[in-house]
């Protein structure tokens, strides 16, 4: 079994990281299918994405996928993102407890799907970067993961994308701005659930999640260097987002 799950794990943030979106939405799931725990399998995706993304945020810029240098714009959109991204998710919790599980997810599920659809129309248009749509998509998208776990890396991407970044430098950014904010999640849960004993009674699952998710962080940003020389990365990110969007209202209604 540790072995099935580095080899899960590591496909899931090999996709994750090379496009900046899928891995939680697919590993939480899966996890749960196998008997383990909620409680557990959210504070582990959330602990192993806080590395990876992190691992994969650094192998970004030093590919040239992103520039993490002082003043950069990236480095800038990470931090509006990051913070933004905190009062996103305080605001999610009380937020959470209001509206119906289906009527959430459904609404996440066509926001994703509307985003793709609208990012592959405009593939070929030459958008002016705006901060204001950074910010305003920063907050949104972590309103989203906070109230349900889902929909903030396709929707941080494609949003970038509209809001004029560029394709390649949009996952990196998507990379390290959600493992920053998964730490702090991971840091809240870490206090509910009794500080450092919880890694006592959850680290045969927590080992290899997290032992497969890092290995698959720098073959991830290499992948998004490589395909984005030889084939339009906006079309692979519509086409992914659009899946996820799909594949989400079908969760909720199907």
């Amino acid at each position: 079994m540790p072995a099935f799950l580095i080899a899960i794990a590591f496909c899931c943030e090999y996709v994750d990281s090379a496009l900046g979106m899928g891995y939680g939405t697919v590993l939480t799931p899966v996890l749960l299918l196998f008997g383990y725990p909620a409680t557990s399998v959210v504070a582990i995706v959330l602990f192993s994405e806080f590395l990876s993304g992190l691992i994969a945020g650094l192998v970004h810029h030093k590919l040239g996928n992103i520039s993490l240098r002082r003043k950069s714009r990236d480095r800038r959109i990470v931090l509006v993102l990051a913070s933004t991204g905190i009062f996103g998710t305080v605001a999610a919790v009380f937020t959470a407890v209001r509206i119906p599980a289906v009527v959430l997810k459904g609404y996440i599920g066509a926001m994703v799907l509307a985003m793709g659809i609208v990012v592959f129309l405009l593939r070929k248009a030459s958008l002016r970067f705006s901060w204001a749509r950074i910010f305003a998509l920063g907050t949104v998208s972590a309103f989203n993961k906070g109230m349900s776990g889902g929909g903030y890396g396709p929707l941080v991407v494609s949003g970038q994308i509209l809001s004029g970044h560029e394709t390649k430098g949009a996952i990196g950014v998507t990379s390290m701005a959600e493992g920053l904010i998964c730490a702090v999640g991971f840091s809240l849960y870490l206090v509910s659930q009794g500080g450092t004993a919880w890694f006592g009674e959850n680290w045969r699952l927590c080992l290899p999640i997290v032992v497969g998710a890092v290995l698959a962080a720098p073959a991830a940003a290499w992948t998004t260097r490589w395909i984005s020389k030889r084939i339009d990365l906006r079309i692979v990110v519509a086409v992914a987002t659009s899946i996820l969007g799909a594949w989400t209202l079908y969760k909720a209604f199907g």
